[in-house]
């Protein structure tokens, strides 16, 4: 079987047409969801989807947009089938994510007093290659998003590069292109304004052909629209629909 991605959505944080930029990975027996943003359920649910068909959930950052529907998906699979989603993680990520995050929606004095009451947590390091399926590897690459808090984007089967929120990192792209054997690139896009915590269109359009003709956008805001066959070749992803990695 081939991998295939679909996206649960594909909106930034404050778009309202679409999504949050969360997506499904999936292969033979093995789904992968990535990120689970407060939208996150309602999607699966429009796409007649279940956590229960989820293996593993693997998060780039602490923004709700990528992490707010967690509460939903723990007590979901808690209080249906009891069973514990595996939680993939950066490890830098393991204590805020329930201290800052979780903790105060889930905790029940005596039954959930941590992660791994609810979820089987596994921390991953960066730049270390692991393998979730026979099909599926991924590694960790920190990139630069808010400063003084940790976000790490993905490289998939060592291929694709699956952008969490970033600002431009063109060295790091090119790298991957021309020396890292990567084919494809899923990349966040501010499409208007000046770039502070993301990567602006005008920023990628900046590259050489060879490498925005490798990149797909997302998690883009509302106005995307308005921006359809102005972004030197550069696709849209678009919310729902599966690709084929």
């Amino acid at each position: 079987m081939t991998v295939k991605l679909q996206m649960l959505g594909t909106g930034s944080a404050f778009a309202k047409n679409y999504f949050n930029n969360n997506a499904l990975l999936m292969g033979s027996g093995y789904t992968l969801l990535i990120d689970c943003g407060i939208t996150a359920p309602l999607a699966m649910h429009e796409l007649g989807r279940s956590f229960e068909e989820v293996e593993a959930t693997l998060i780039t950052h602490l923004h709700a947009d990528h992490v707010g529907g967690f509460e939903e998906l723990a007590l979901t699979l808690r209080h249906t089938t009891g069973r514990k989603m595996t939680l993939l993680l950066p490890e830098a990520l393991v204590d805020p994510l329930w201290e800052h995050t979780l903790m105060c929606g889930l905790y029940q004095k005596g039954i959930i007093t941590s992660l791994d009451d609810v979820f089987h947590v596994r921390p991953l390091k960066p730049d270390t290659m692991y393998t979730l399926s026979p099909e599926i590897t991924v590694r960790l690459i920190r990139t630069p998003h808010i400063p003084g808090k940790d976000s790490y984007s993905l490289m998939l089967n060592e291929e694709v590069f699956y952008s969490a929120d970033m600002t431009f990192e063109p060295e790091l792209l090119t790298r991957l292109v021309r020396s890292g054997g990567c084919r494809k690139i899923y990349h966040d896009c501010q499409l208007e304004g000046a770039g502070v915590v993301h990567t602006t269109l005008e920023e990628l359009k900046s590259l050489t052909e060879d490498i925005r003709s490798r990149i797909s956008l997302m998690h883009y805001g509302d106005e995307k629209p308005d921006y359809v066959g102005k972004t030197s070749g550069m696709d849209f992803l678009e919310q729902h629909v599966v690709y084929y990695l």
